[in-house]
């Protein structure tokens, strides 16, 4: 007789005690390997595929797409020893791994399922039942693939008729969007790939009834009687970054200071290195090998304030954060130990997580331990901010577009490059005579590249 597991939503570490599921892996029903993915989560801090360390058939799912479940909860129930499993199982000789997330622990994962006859699930309901809920409706999501195969694959759906079935739609967004709508998805025929229902099937459907089609999936109608509106959950990334800001301003005696600087010697640098080959130097990476070297000479601004002991920490390492505007929102990915980064390597480091971050393949190792931000909110195209110091860190360099402007270069009125930096900081851990003494040394770098060698 197969025994019933039940597999609860992990601790994802980084204090995270809750995460919505994006998007199911597999049905009930699936046979599933040891440390295969089964559910894709959004968490405060990334998006992160859930591996079930059991390997056996799917009994249950508990929670829909959309849904938000604390650490702790049920995801799914595993009948271990079903003869179905059994035969998928190959060579696999546990039955547990132990592994809560992908890529840590076993790094033989087998990453495959198949659909089952209906009958042995039905063998196994009893033991689904006895954990207090009901499996959900089956429907299939898109078939894993191999990690070296793009990830924006399609699988095809198989067709079927209304009322009998899996239901020919892969996305939770146009899923989400027809529960909210109650559109009956199985009484439509979908005009993708074999079958697929797609988002615009769903709003050809609310049409045909006079329904209004909502602009995002995430807009949430204001009940009859409030302020008019479309309502936002703040939840995920956004409500993370609220959460964030909101006790920086509350906890934080934040200060501003800014200095206008010609850039012009920097970007001829830039382009000097470039010019020999090998990687491209990006100007952030030149601009945080610049405040590796501040941080260097300022060191109160690398640090933390321990509120309960009343003590300003002084950290060792510089861990540079860098902000970067994704779909999903701002995320704050963390370049480990900069200060022993070349200009090199930083730009490999900053391309690679910022690709990560657009992908949402960011982990939550990704996004935590910062010490010092660094914000090029220049890309948007505008001059100065006041930044928000990232919490718990002490002080933030804002740097703002680097563009021709007027200057008295040498006595003289030129076109240079002109860039605005600011820095934000905690009056706690230091003064503006050392918040200014930083900011200015940046500055310096900044136009003329050579002060930077005093420090190399």
């Amino acid at each position: 007789m197969p025994k019933v597991l039940e597999f609860k939503l992990p601790d994802l570490g980084e204090g995270l005690t809750e995460a919505e599921i994006v998007r199911w892996l597999v049905a009930v029903g699936d046979v599933v390997a040891i440390d295969q993915p089964v559910v894709e989560v959004e968490t405060a801090k990334a998006m992160v595929e859930v591996p079930c360390p059991y390997g056996g058939v799917v009994t249950a799912r508990f929670g829909e797409e959309g849904t938000e479940l604390p650490v702790g909860a049920p995801l799914l129930t595993v009948a271990v020893g079903a003869p179905e499993a059994a035969e998928a199982a190959d060579a696999e000789s546990s039955e547990y791994s132990g592994n809560v997330l992908v890529g840590y622990g076993t790094g033989e994962a087998v990453r495959r399922r198949r659909r089952v006859r209906p009958a042995p699930v039905g063998s196994v309901s009893g033991g689904a039942a006895s954990v207090g809920a009901a499996p959900m409706g089956a429907e299939p999501s898109g078939t894993r693939v191999a990690s070296s195969a793009p990830s924006n694959a399609q699988v095809a759906a198989v067709p079927v008729s209304p009322g009998d079935g899996p239901v020919p739609v892969i996305s939770p967004l146009v899923r989400k969007l027809a529960r909210e709508k109650g559109v009956d998805l199985r009484a439509l025929t979908g005009s993708g790939p074999d079958g697929l229902i797609l988002r615009c099937d769903v709003e050809s459907a609310l049409r045909a009834a006079d329904q209004p089609v909502p602009t995002a999936a995430e807009a949430v109608p204001v009940a009859a009687g409030s302020a008019a509106g479309t309502r936002v959950p703040l939840r995920g990334i956004r409500g993370a970054v609220a959460d964030k800001l909101t006790r920086s301003r509350s906890e934080i005696p934040d200060a501003t200071c800014w200095v206008d600087a010609d850039a012009t010697e920097l970007m001829a640098a830039r382009a000097a290195m470039n010019a020999v080959g090998g990687p491209k130097i990006s100007v952030l990476a030149l601009l945080a090998r610049i405040c590796t070297a501040a941080l260097d000479r300022y060191p109160e601004l690398n640090s933390t304030v321990d509120t309960a002991a009343r003590e300003i920490v002084r950290l060792p390492a510089v861990h540079l954060g860098f902000a970067a505007q994704t779909e999903r929102g701002l995320v704050v990915p963390v370049v480990r130990d900069a200060q022993a980064r070349s200009a090199a390597s930083l730009s490999e480091e900053f391309a690679r997580l910022t690709e990560a971050a657009r992908a949402g393949t960011l982990t939550p190792g990704d996004l935590t331990g910062g010490t010092f931000t660094l914000n090029n909110y220049g890309v948007f195209g505008v001059d100065g901010s006041t930044p928000i110091i990232n919490h718990p860190e002490a002080a933030m360099l804002g740097v703002g577009r680097i563009m021709a402007k007027p200057w008295v270069h040498q006595g003289e009125l030129a076109v240079r490059q002109v860039v605005q930096l600011s820095l934000t900081f905690d009056h706690r851990v230091c003064d503006g005579g050392t918040a200014g003494g930083f900011l200015r040394y940046v500055a310096d770098c900044v136009e003329q590249p050579a002060v930077l060698l005093r420090s190399l």
